[in-house]
């Protein structure tokens, strides 16, 4: 996967500087341009007297855009290109962005009254992680607060199945164009551990991720440094929490196998990683 040009969704609160943080990091690191995009409200079009009203609303809409935008700018630098879109959905409005613009991936922040250091997930990433051309960047909230200098090491949450190869071979992209690491990790849920046979079926899963972990891998030694681990816990988030996250860490996960082909579609476990997750998450697109 290459990374050429950053799309950066930004809206005028904390949610967004936390988006446009980890944009800028990912843009400087893959020497990708960035542009940052406010995705306005349609003015209204109503014909007679109310067309006065009509006027003064679009007019506040577009002073409510240049003022985003400047602020984008101060936060993103000169160099960013920056652009106002309108649409009545903000996630479609980055979708049809992303493609009129030939974005490689989109960046936003969580949704607000989510947990801090968490990703929550509002209306804006519903539509963009059901129908993204391009893979999906979800930042944590309170992210652009403190955000690391770099980002230090990716993690491809792993499976073995349908897509898994593709995501292996993007993730690897994706570390060799940010020059960092890649950690095949594989979660193991022990919630039978108390069945009679409960250690015994433990040990094989443990068994058989290390086993498909470590084939995943010796692919792409020759290209990137793939480290491989398994992580346990009596749910998802357990296993999340057993692992050891570096400051700088971005996790990658990938769509859906039943999702459609060339789009982002998260499933069920997918979403529990990126509720659990206390970094950025990047969501590929289905490539297979």
């Amino acid at each position: 996967m290459k990374i050429e040009n950053v799309l950066s969704g930004f809206v005028p609160e904390p949610r967004g500087r936390d988006g446009l943080a980890v944009a800028v990091l990912l843009a400087r690191q893959a020497g990708a341009r960035l542009e940052v995009a406010f995705v306005k409200a349609p003015a209204w079009s109503t014909p007679g007297p109310a067309r006065a009203e009509a006027t003064a609303w679009a007019a506040f809409l577009q002073e409510q855009a240049e003022a985003t935008l400047a602020q984008a700018a101060e936060l993103a630098g000169d160099e960013a290109g920056l652009v106002a879109y309108t649409h009545r959905g903000s996630g479609r409005g980055l979708v049809e962005l992303a493609r009129k613009r030939g974005a490689d991936v989109v960046v936003i922040g969580s949704a607000p009254r989510g947990r801090r250091g968490r990703i929550s997930l509002g209306s804006t990433a519903d539509q963009l992680l059901h129908s993204s051309p391009v893979p999906v960047l979800l930042a944590p909230r309170g992210y652009a607060e403190d955000p690391p200098a770099e980002l230090t090491r990716l993690t491809l949450a792993y499976r073995r199945g349908r897509c898994a190869d593709a995501a292996v071979k993007g993730a690897a992209g994706i570390a060799a164009a940010l020059d960092l690491p890649l950690r095949l990790v594989t979660l193991v849920e022990a919630a039978h551990r108390r069945h009679p046979l409960g250690e015994e079926m433990l040990t094989g899963m443990r068994d058989q991720a290390m086993a498909d972990l470590t084939a995943a891998a010796r692919g792409q030694r020759l290209r990137t440094r793939v480290d491989v681990e398994v992580l346990e816990g009596r749910s998802v988030a357990a296993a999340m929490r057993a692992g050891t996250w570096e400051r700088g860490e971005l996790i990658i996960c990938a769509s859906s196998g039943t999702g459609p082909l060339r789009r982002v579609f998260l499933g069920d476990t997918s979403i529990k990683i990126v509720r659990a997750a206390t970094c950025p998450v990047l969501v590929l697109t289905r490539q297979a």
